[in-house]
């Protein structure tokens, strides 16, 4: 079980291997926030043997864990009333996350917790970053604002600004659900916008799985996918910090 920290003024939950690290890894949680399951999350890439930690990067904009719950709970409520009637409240509660000046916030933070596992003993620079959803995206928006990061794996996340993936220096592995059509419409331009980088990029889809496949605790959670995708994480980070 990780322990709860602040690391260079980010609120976070670090998870400790039992062996020496293979590496350090960045565990970016989706739009609910520094939430129980990413913890759990964190607490298995430590089980795998990495110095895993999830920064909080959505309390300072009003989405602590326990709004994050409630309102993941409100978007997946079967009740199609219900969802309907919490859509003004979530609108509100994600207002300012997606406010000018968020993202470089939130890069800025996420940059600070590098700078920490870059200091950690038995790290000696092996730095990776996965995320999920919201997660994702920033995973790719830190793999391309800090050449640190050898190795990213973004599950289901918006793609960055394709003009920008030209900055990459590590190694990236995406992966998707085949039944996520905004994403699905814009993977073809990614892939060439990597090719024509030469980014050393691969990219995976899971036929008829959803977006948030991962997820255990949501519905829309694959089991298959998941494990799948698990061990080709697991499969990336070893070939690119081990």
């Amino acid at each position: 079980m990780g322990v709860s920290v602040d690391i260079n003024g980010v609120s976070a939950y670090r998870a400790e291997p039992t062996v020496p690290p293979k590496g350090g890894l960045i565990v970016i949680h989706e739009i609910w926030g520094l939430v129980p399951h990413i913890q759990d999350v964190a607490d298995r890439y430590a089980a795998a043997g990495y110095l895993a930690i999830a920064p909080d990067i959505l309390s300072g904009a009003g989405i602590t864990p326990e709004v994050g719950l409630e309102l993941h709970e409100l978007m997946n409520d079967p009740d199609e009333e219900r969802r309907v009637a919490a859509q003004p409240m979530l609108r509100e509660k994600f207002a300012a996350s997606r406010q000018p000046g968020f993202a470089e916030e939130a890069i800025d933070r996420l940059r600070r917790i590098v700078d920490h596992l870059a200091e950690q003993p038995g790290i000696d620079g092996r730095i990776g970053v996965l995320g999920y959803c919201f997660g994702g995206h920033y995973s790719f928006e830190l793999a391309i604002h800090d050449e640190r990061v050898r190795a990213a794996v973004p599950y289901y996340g918006r793609p960055p600004e394709l003009d920008e993936v030209g900055r990459l220096r590590g190694s990236v592995l995406a992966l998707y659900g085949e039944l996520d059509p905004p994403l699905m419409e814009t993977l073809p331009e990614l892939r060439a916008a990597m090719a024509a980088a030469g980014v050393d990029y691969a990219d995976h889809v899971y036929p008829g799985a959803r977006h948030a496949f991962f997820n255990d605790t949501g519905p829309a959670y694959d089991a298959a996918a998941s494990a799948d995708a698990w061990e080709r994480t697991l499969a990336h980070l070893e070939a690119h910090l081990g």
